[in-house]
């Protein structure tokens, strides 16, 4: 049966008109990646029209091709220029633009680019595999778990650097609170807007992301004017990772992969909770955890194997049950109606044509990024060889795009600076901007679950531990916060016995 529709998938994809579709989707969903701002849902849905005259297979085949190709072109900018194209890929920037401040941005591109395969491969085979299982369990999960898991990802992902764990704990509960501003999940009521109409939407992800990271640089460089960013010069054979680059890099792309499909089983911002996550994770388990912060192999391939791991599982839900749990299949679900189909446990049955086509479209898509992305390597790593008084105003530039496109809201280039202001003082002060940048993702979610549950239980507290799953995720969150503390107590009465 799976191979049948393995072959199914890839002689549908490989029809001329699909075929085309999904390159066309394939270079716009880079692009689209690589410049910070649109954002894969926003391009999909300005393309959605155009789909029209494609017919639904070929039409639902660019709009995949745009949702994954994204999450190849994210990591390119956050590499080279230190300014994330995707929120998903903002943890590449910890160590990737590292990595290429030492002349290894080649290998970063390329580690990102094959990890994005692997996972991408990985979890289309994982998808055509497991699709009605992993659905079904997804459904098990409700507001409580939510809740319990948002707990454990902030108690997981609160101290990314590795420095001070206070200080963190304290950038977390900052994104925390920037999550709350604009209107309540739950009751639309108006709050801590202050009054300023722009800001009753919220505040924007991009425009914090691209000044905490992109315009803090770019102040960074003009205090430090007449000082020229060292770079080592990158011959062709360094535009590639060596062998101990590939050998380090080859667990955390499987692991990345698995975790990022997983969580892409979920509602919510999987991608970008899924990079973090695996970010987190391979903090923990490297054998060379001195190198974060300072350009880790590790840090690239991780993340950005999950980050494509999410999107193939964030389908399961779509085509299984035909539940949007992402904006991008959101916009693929409005797609999918658009043309007449009803996504869902029938779909299969009723037009396996769309179905098969979807899925051999990952397959070929997967290649296509790939063949476009490696050769590339070389004219991509030659922008960090750009001198910083010419890169610097690009930089800017992009920036401003990035959040005024966002929205297209003046707004957000005056929170985007302001961001900046706050992201060079932060830097000055040794406070890193990942752990606020995890609390402004996890915020919405995390209230909105702590507000259903307090709703259904009539304001009984204890209908968050009430699930068994969901007291388990506590408990393993509880266990998290407890275990270092009881390891550093046990080292230190070990020490003083064996000293006496």
């Amino acid at each position: 049966m799976v191979e049948s529709g393995m072959i199914s998938s890839l002689l549908i994809a490989f029809q001329p008109v699909n075929f085309l579709a999904c390159f066309v989707g394939a270079v716009i969903g880079t692009l689209v990646g690589i410049l910070p701002g649109l954002g894969p849902a926003a391009a999909m849905a300005l393309v959605l029209p155009l789909t029209l005259n494609l017919g639904p297979t070929a039409g639902l085949i660019m709009l995949a091709g745009i949702y994954y190709g994204s999450m190849y072109g994210g990591s390119t900018t956050s590499i080279l220029v230190n300014v994330p194209g995707e929120p998903a890929s903002v943890v590449t920037t910890l160590e990737g633009y590292a990595m290429a401040r030492k002349g290894r941005a080649g290998a970063a591109l390329a580690i990102a680019a094959v990890g994005s395969f692997v996972a991408g491969t990985f979890s289309v085979i994982a998808l055509q595999l497991f699709a009605p299982l992993l659905a079904r369990t997804a459904l098990a999960f409700g507001p409580a778990e939510y809740f319990a898991l948002t707990v454990l990802g902030i108690v997981l992902l609160s101290n990314l650097s590795g420095k001070s764990r206070i200080k963190s704990l304290l950038m977390m509960m900052v994104g925390l609170m920037l999550a709350t501003v604009g209107t309540d999940p739950v009751g639309a009521v108006e709050r801590f807007s202050f009054g300023i109409l722009s800001a009753q939407g919220g505040i924007s992800f991009i425009a914090i992301t691209a000044g905490l990271f992109g315009v803090a640089e770019v102040i960074s460089f003009m205090k430090e004017k007449g000082k020229e960013m060292e770079m080592t010069p990158v011959r062709f054979r360094e535009l590639y990772p060596n062998r101990k680059e590939l050998k380090r890099s080859v667990a955390p792309i499987a692991r990345g992969s698995v975790l990022g499909f997983l969580i892409g089983l979920l509602p919510g911002p999987a991608a970008t909770i899924a990079s973090f996550a695996s970010y987190g994770l391979e903090r923990r388990v490297s054998k060379h955890k001195e190198e974060f912060g300072q350009g880790a192999i590790e840090g690239v391939a991780g993340p950005e194997a999950a980050n494509n791991a999410a999107a193939g599982g964030a389908m399961i839900p779509l085509l299984s049950l035909g539940l949007p749990f992402t904006p991008a299949t959101a916009v693929l679900l409005g797609g999918m109606l658009f043309h007449g189909i009803t996504p869902g446990p029938f779909l299969l049955s009723d037009r396996p044509d769309v179905f098969w086509g979807v899925i051999g479209s990952f397959y070929l898509g997967n290649v296509m990024l790939l063949i476009l992305n490696l050769p590339l390597v070389g004219i991509f790593a030659r922008i960090v060889r750009i001198s910083p008084n010419y890169l610097m105003p690009a930089v800017l530039a992009l920036c401003v795009i990035g959040a005024y496109g966002d929205n297209s809201n003046l707004f957000d280039v005056w929170v985007m600076l302001g961001a900046g202001a706050v992201g060079y003082l932060m830097r000055k002060y040794d406070y890193e901007p990942a752990p606020l940048v995890v609390g402004l993702v996890l915020g919405t979610v995390m209230e909105r679950s702590l507000r259903q549950v307090l709703i259904i239980s009539r304001g009984d507290i204890g209908g968050l531990w009430e699930s068994p799953l969901s007291a388990i995720i506590l408990i393993a969150a509880l266990a998290v916060v407890i275990a270092p503390i009881l390891m550093r107590y046990l080292s230190v009465k070990l020490g003083n016995c064996l000293a006496k």
